[in-house]
């Protein structure tokens, strides 16, 4: 009897140092999976984060251009309407010279 009893708890450690072992055997792997996970989730956060930064960097570049090209046809509309304000004065600037240029000779106008 005292020998089945031993046997009787032999087998219980057996058991209970099988138990354990799977339950440290989980516990790598549940270790191992959640920071495989959390490798992955990082990952794709770096990713999500540098492509939100080229499509951020890419928008400022866009902003940019529109706003050179904004600037030089603010530029170029200026520039036309001295040209056009040069044009209408043209005449009266050659008649002014013209006059000054006589006046200067002594020429009868």
């Amino acid at each position: 009897m005292k020998t089945e009893v031993l046997k009787s708890i032999q087998k219980i450690e057996e058991e209970y140092k099988s138990m354990i072992s799977a339950a440290e055997e989980e516990r790598r792997r549940s270790i191992a999976s959640a920071k495989l996970e959390a490798e992955n989730l990082i990952a794709r956060a770096r990713a999500d984060a540098e492509e939100y930064k080229k499509a951020r960097i890419a928008d400022a570049h866009r902003e940019a251009e529109e706003r050179h090209h904004e600037i030089v046809r603010e530029g170029e509309r200026k520039a036309d309407a001295l040209r056009e304000r040069s044009r209408a004065k043209y005449d009266q600037a050659i008649a002014f010279l013209v006059s000054r240029f006589k006046e200067k000779l002594d020429v009868p106008g």
